[in-house]
């Protein structure tokens, strides 16, 4: 079995910083990209951030200069620091891993997601 586990979420003022973490355990023989995924009310799951195994990362256009994704691969960890947040960003983020177990399969994996919310 795999597991992401996320920590970090929580009530923040517009323009103050929250950092959000997700450790991946388990039975794992290698994690390709690690990412950042959102889903406000009404609205479809997105994709945040993304880092890939090598360090290259991709942004969405709406937190581009204020997100910066990271990862410590000997922890299996990634963050996500969020800068300048502002109200549009409050959402749940979950945590999304692509990962071979030590079975040889390769699939996504999820965690449970945190609350973030932006609000004076």
């Amino acid at each position: 079995q795999v597991q992401l586990v996320e920590s970090g979420g929580g009530l923040v003022q517009p323009g103050g910083s929250l950092r959000l973490s997700c450790a991946a355990s388990g039975s794992i023989f290698t994690i390709y990209t690690m990412g950042w995924f959102r889903q406000a009310p009404e609205k479809q799951r997105e994709l945040v951030a993304a880092i890939t195994s090598g360090g290259s990362t991709n942004y969405a256009e709406s937190v581009k200069g204020r997100f910066t994704i990271s990862r410590d691969n000997a922890k299996n960890t990634v963050y996500l620091q969020m800068s300048s947040l502002k109200p549009e960003d409050t959402a749940v983020y979950y945590c999304n891993a692509d990962i071979r177990n030590i079975w040889t399969q390769r699939k996504d994996y999820w965690g449970q997601g945190t609350q973030v919310t932006v609000s004076s």
